[in-house]
């Protein structure tokens, strides 16, 4: 039987003529860090202050004894990061330039020092461009010739950290005879029966070369086993009836152990272990009177995904724990999130990332890892690409979560928008990698899932590739140059990435600038915003809707989440709204790598920012939204539930003083997976431009709201509300904030953390009429008083 060692303890790393104790997996800046060498990047400006360490080379070294007993010993490297060069007792047993793929050397017989000799990445991007020439992209950041998280050379959202290191598992495999070298499950079920076609590939010693050998597979209690004298075989397994692994909201997440055995006469050589799930995907692309479409189809359910884009949850991911995975994950679901996309500037997650998807019900859209650059297809790159490729196919296929390839982003969009097609002058840039080698390696491998070429990418080149009719759409020049309401001015097919910028929340900046008085344009706030004309874009964003606060950071912090919260909430309403034509939004983005200013809904330190709580509202089952048209105002009631909603509608056209001008109350039946859009009463319209009118629809607990005009011209009266503490009886470490409202209040919000670094409220922006109360409920605030309360409380004040 394989034996097999982790390679976790005893390395160091050389720094200087100095050998200092190393974290694997982990990586040089960690270590650093640990050993006192640099200062935390995070923090303040020390960004800057560590950027010589991604231009050095450096050296991990560790002892290894003789193997074992067995025929063969592999040293196998998870993942390196990136350009190395591994010696044992100084003779060179490999190298590698991909932090994307395992690293497999044959190490049998030798021992001695194991050292890894990381070039620096930036060395090894500037030997390869000078091997396949000059590329267009939109940062000044060599990434697209090196197999390397993009994102650690900075972004629009992340520091310029670029890491080196062992940032994966690394073991010692003792073995003869054959190993698993690869198990392909394909997973599919028709009418009724589930089928799991299992294709393992073995790799053998000389001795074991011909030799007759046996494998086994096991799932649901059923069992397949063939014997064969090559290096492949297919074993095929039948489940009767299944039960089927569901999204979550359209059903169960059941996951089955699939196991796989090899052995020959003498015994077992080599197991393999992974949870399978029965379900179909489709991708429903067809031609309409409209465009052409794009729809998720789980298991013959049309699915309108309601999702999240995601980057690497640490700048530094050695660092994401399992335990860390499922705590943003979690934070996803409990956002009524359905679908995560993992976007191409990143790294394929690790296992436990989609064990997480698996068991939620999240879907995963796994983009390959191409972003916003033209890509040479030349070597070395395209070999390594192909291997990339392959690798994470066959490791992530087994996961049911996992429901589209997707071939890169922004590229396809970028060749034809952003001038790179004069620069390239004929050059490749990755077309044939998204149009050629990545579709034909997903028919090849994974057949079951669907694959799209890019993201956005209108479905071929007789259409723009960001046409809002065809395919996917990118929405970016809202939060670029328009007013959020400008999202509802087209209903894309599927809105791949839309989103709104606002700060991380203030215990959060608190902790990230330690030495400064926050402003807006403050250093430190302006080295954690690193979009460009990022905080010019929040100002205009508030300026639309509110008077811009001047020397008052905290209204500004407030103001800029609420206007974060209510721009993608516009968004998704109006799309929601317009299922089936729309089939989808995936907002950018769930998550930070840092502390920063961005358009995430969960920040650097993991905290929620008022935008998650606004997608739970937006992407719930049932939503109730009041949309402007041209014939004056739609109500539009989401059901996206198995289940019919019946419920009676109320509507009111009121003052801001709180005087009810008309009221009506209508029954309605909304079927499930459906739309019900309804004209409201035109006696229930404001005049289009009145500065004293708005609307209110309330039903089952659900509300939306009209305002004709923006904030700043609308006659508030001063709000007026009393706030109460109740603790929560058997629990001494929570509280419930009751306000009551005398006047209306709009988008009040408690800042939880300003009660204490670990408090989490359970609510974010809500609206009260006068008479009406809100029950906000604490955790982790301690001991407070309601002074401390009131001055951690928020709301939209008169202009």
């Amino acid at each position: 039987m394989k034996d097999v060692t982790p390679l976790t303890d005893g390395w160091s790393l050389r720094h200087g003529q100095r050998l200092l104790p190393a974290k694997v997996p982990g990586c040089v800046h960690t270590d650093l860090l640990a050993a006192g060498l640099i200062p935390d990047p995070f923090l303040d400006r020390n960004e800057t202050e560590v950027a010589w360490v991604g231009r050095r080379a450096w050296s991990y070294v560790t002892a290894l004894s003789h193997d074992s007993g067995h025929e063969r010993t592999d040293l196998v490297f998870e993942g390196l990061d990136t350009a190395a060069r591994i010696t044992l007792d100084g003779r060179e047993v490999g190298s590698t330039r991909n932090m994307h793929r395992v690293h497999r050397f044959d190490v049998t017989g030798a021992a001695g020092e194991l050292e890894v000799r990381f070039t620096s990445a930036y060395d090894e991007a500037e030997a390869v461009r000078a091997v396949t020439g000059d590329r267009p992209n939109v940062y000044p950041e060599p990434f697209q010739y090196i197999r390397k998280m993009a994102s650690s050379f900075g972004w629009d959202w992340g520091p310029t950290l670029v890491t080196a290191g062992i940032w994966r598992p690394v073991r010692l495999e003792h073995w003869s005879t054959a190993r698993i070298s690869s198990v392909r499950p394909q997973v599919t079920v028709d009418e009724g029966a589930g089928s799991v076609e299992v294709r393992l590939r073995v790799e053998r010693t000389e001795r074991g070369a011909g030799r007759s050998l046996s494998a086994s597979a096991t799932v649901a209690g059923e069992h397949a086993e063939a014997h064969f004298d090559g290096d492949e075989v297919v074993l095929r397994l039948t489940v009767d009836e299944p039960r089927l692994w569901w999204p979550r909201g359209y059903g169960d997440q059941p996951l089955y152990d699939l196991d796989v055995t090899l052995s020959d006469g003498d015994g077992q050589l080599d197991v393999w272990h992974r949870r399978i799930g029965f379900r179909t995907v489709e991708l429903d692309r067809t031609a309409d009177e409209r465009g052409s479409g794009f729809t998720l189809v789980v298991n013959g359910e049309r699915i309108f995904a309601r999702g999240v884009n995601w980057i690497p949850d640490d700048v530094f991911p050695s660092r994401v724990t399992p335990e860390r995975y499922r705590t943003r994950l979690s934070q996803a679901a409990d956002a009524n999130v359905d679908l995560v996309r993992i976007w191409g500037g990143g790294i394929y997650e690790d296992d436990a990332f989609y064990d997480v998807c698996d068991e939620l019900g999240l879907m995963v859209w796994q983009d390959f890892l191409f972003a916003c650059a033209s890509y040479p297809e030349e070597q070395p790159l395209r070999g390594e690409v192909e291997a990339e490729a392959r690798d994470n196919v066959v490791r992530l296929m087994p996961h049911p979560s996992l429901v589209l390839w997707n071939g890169n982003n922004e590229n396809l969009w970028g060749f034809r928008d952003w001038d790179w097609e004069p620069e390239l002058a004929g050059d490749s840039w990755g077309e044939g990698y998204y149009l050629g080698l990545l579709p034909r390696l997903v028919a090849e491998l994974d057949p079951t899932r669907p694959y799209t070429a890019g993201s956005p990418w209108s479905g071929s080149w007789d259409h723009h590739p960001n046409d809002p009719d065809h395919g996917t759409h990118h929405s970016w020049e809202v939060w670029n140059r328009q007013d959020y309401a400008e999202y509802r001015a087209n209903v894309p097919r599927f809105v791949a990435e839309f989103g709104w910028q606002a700060p991380p929340a203030m215990a959060t900046l608190r902790r990230a600038l330690t030495d400064e008085e926050l402003a807006p344009d403050s250093p430190g706030m302006l080295h954690h915003q690193k979009a460009e004309d990022g905080n010019g874009k929040l100002d205009r964003g508030v300026a639309r809707h509110f008077a811009l606060p001047t020397g008052d950071f905290d209204r500004w912090h407030y103001l800029t989440q609420v206007v974060q919260a209510r721009a993608v909430a516009a968004g998704i309403e109006h799309w929601r709204s317009h299922w089936p034509t729309c089939a989808g939004t995936v907002v950018w983005q769930l998550n930070d790598c840092w502390p920063v200013s961005s358009w995430a809904a969960i920040d650097g330190d993991g905290r929620p920012k008022p935008l998650h709580h606004e997608l739970r509202r937006v992407y719930a089952d049932r939503l109730l939204t009041l949309q402007p048209a041209e014939e004056g105002l739609v109500l539009a009631l989401v059901n996206q539930s198995a289940t019919e909603w019946r419920t009676t509608v109320s509507l009111r056209r009121m003052e801001a003083d709180g005087t009810t001008l008309g009221r009506s109350s209508q029954d309605v039946v909304v079927a499930p997976r459906s739309v019900l859009r309804l004209p409201a009463p035109t006696g229930l319209v404001p005049e289009q431009h009145t500065t004293k009118e708005f609307v209110t629809a309330d039903a089952d607990g659900l509300r939306a709201l009209h305002f004709p005009v923006p904030d700043k011209q609308f006659s508030y009266v001063r709000p007026d509300y009393d706030v109460s503490l109740e603790p929560v009886a058997g629990d001494d470490g929570k509280v419930d904030v009751v306000v009551n409202a005398r006047t209306l209040v709009r988008d009040l919000l408690l800042q939880a953390d300003r009660l204490g670094p670990t408090a989490r409220a359970d609510r974010g922006l809500v609206t009260l009429l006068a008479g009406e109360q809100a029950r906000i409920r604490v955790d982790g605030c301690g001991s407070v008083s309601t002074d401390d309360v009131r001055a951690a409380l928020f709301c939209v004040d008169t202009p």
